[in-house]
């Protein structure tokens, strides 16, 4: 079988990506086909600025409904970074917490990324600006406009985790190759 009909069988695969925020939680549904990345879907969760409690559960439901509606194999969401701000990372971590909760009550594995790697992947540079990862989502998922800020970065978050899988797959296909096993 030649490469190119190998790949054609290959079944597509979604993964969320999600930029938690305790007022606005980017979402973002990337698709991959072998090598091509497609948009599905992209949002901003608007939590407003009610109680806490009302907003974490308005994050819960739109990640659970945007699981429920697009049916991912997985899950990626951007770590907290270390905020000189204490209770902002606290209210950041609660934010985080209800949608990786949305995710695994539906039997959906997290894998987690920091800015810096997502950025990395997605640009090229950890130290890529908001416009950078707009910019780049748009060209690499064939968008005619830029999403959202908070949407793109949950893109960025997608993808980032395709290409950190696609890595570790190469990678184990070569240590087999080395090991003299048939692949």
């Amino acid at each position: 079988m030649s490469g190119d009909a190998r790949e054609s069988t290959v079944t597509p695969i979604r993964v969320l990506g999600i930029d938690p925020g305790s007022r606005v939680t980017g979402v973002g549904v990337v698709e991959v086909d072998g090598q091509s990345l497609r948009h599905v879907h992209s949002e901003c969760i608007r939590a407003g600025d009610g109680e806490l409690g009302e907003r974490l559960a308005v994050i819960y439901g739109g990640v659970g409904d945007a699981i429920g509606q697009y049916q991912p194999q997985s899950v990626a969401i951007e770590r907290v970074f270390l905020a000189t701000n204490p209770h902002a990372a606290l209210i950041l971590g609660h934010a985080r917490g209800s949608a990786m909760l949305a995710a695994v009550n539906q039997g959906l594995a997290v894998s987690e990324y920091s800015a810096l790697e997502i950025k990395r992947s997605v640009v090229g540079t950890g130290r890529a600006e908001k416009e950078q990862v707009q910019h780049m989502v748009r060209v690499l998922l064939g968008m005619d406009r830029k999403p959202p800020s908070d949407a793109a970065d949950a893109l960025a978050c997608a993808i980032c985790h395709i290409h950190t899988a696609q890595v570790e797959q190469r990678m184990v296909k070569t240590q087999q190759q080395a090991d003299g096993q048939s692949v």
